[in-house]
């Protein structure tokens, strides 16, 4: 199923916290990645990843190109033209696509690629000061802030370096503010891309994470809002509760939904699944 952006109006998705939030987590994140990769042999460059039919370095691969794609969103939006080009982006199709002809490539040369790629984009985020953050930029929902740019590309690499590193019996670092990143993200991302398409019922959703402590809500109606919360105000409605890597997991349909998740929580998550086809 092809995503249908919105690029006029008001932006499909808007989120609580400081401006420059994802300036961090997303280099720690990526630098870290890097690493890992730079540790394996060719044989775990070939073996499986959790993404279905693609190896390790498939994954990577795929990486290379999402990554030279955000750079180029971000200095697009920075120069006051953001980029519509995701018009027929189909998120099955066209990375599968993207990655056929790099399986050519020896895990060196591609691991050199995945670095300089790494690199040149953070180097763009690592030179953004407060006003630039609130720049609309392109990305499968539409136009968003750049910070919400970073945050998507935060959470989408965050769970391939799970998919590359558990088939290989690899531990990842849990850090507490990706955590929280990428199950806010992972939590509005599905309803976003649903109110696109009109398949999205309005409403008020909770989250209630453990480990680390995570509590906001998703309000859901022409546009997809994320805000912290107390615990003292999470009574009604009800809360999607587990702990917040679990979450983020299930959010991102690597794993199942909590047999304690609401009705509502599973109905929301149907527009991700539908997006990617799964």
């Amino acid at each position: 199923m092809k995503v249908t952006p919105r690029y006029d109006g008001s932006a499909i998705l808007t989120m609580d916290g400081p401006v420059d939030d994802q300036r961090e987590p997303i280099a720690r994140q990526r630098r870290r990645f890097a690493a890992l990769l730079a540790s394996l042999d060719d044989d775990q460059w070939r073996a499986p990843s959790r993404c279905a039919g693609w190896s390790v370095h498939d994954v990577v691969a795929h990486l290379v190109g999402v990554n030279a794609f955000w750079r180029a969103s971000i200095v697009a939006g920075l120069a006051g033209t953001p980029t519509r080009i995701l018009v027929d982006f189909d998120p099955v199709a066209t990375p599968r696509l993207m990655v056929e002809p790099m399986r050519v490539l020896a895990p060196h040369d591609l691991l050199v690629q995945f670095v300089e790629v790494n690199e040149s984009l953070l180097e763009v985020i690592e030179g953004l000061d407060g006003d630039d953050w609130t720049v609309l930029a392109e990305s499968p929902p539409g136009h968003l802030p750049i910070r919400l740019i970073a945050q998507h590309a935060l959470w989408d690499a965050w769970i391939h370096e799970r998919d590359v590193a558990f088939p290989l019996g690899i531990e990842t670092a849990v850090v507490a503010d990706e955590v929280r990143s990428c199950l806010r993200y992972a939590a509005a991302l599905g309803p976003g891309l649903a109110v696109s398409t009109g398949a999205v019922t309005p409403g008020t959703y909770v989250v209630d994470a453990r480990d680390p402590e995570c509590r906001f809500t998703v309000e859901v109606g022409t546009s997809v809002a994320v805000h912290a919360v107390p615990a003292s105000e999470l009574s009604e409605p009800p809360a999607l509760c587990g702990d917040a890597v679990d979450l983020v997991e299930a959010l991102s349909l690597r794993a199942p939904l909590p047999d304690s998740a609401p009705p509502e929580w599973r109905t929301l998550l149907e527009g991700l699944a539908t997006v990617f086809a799964t």
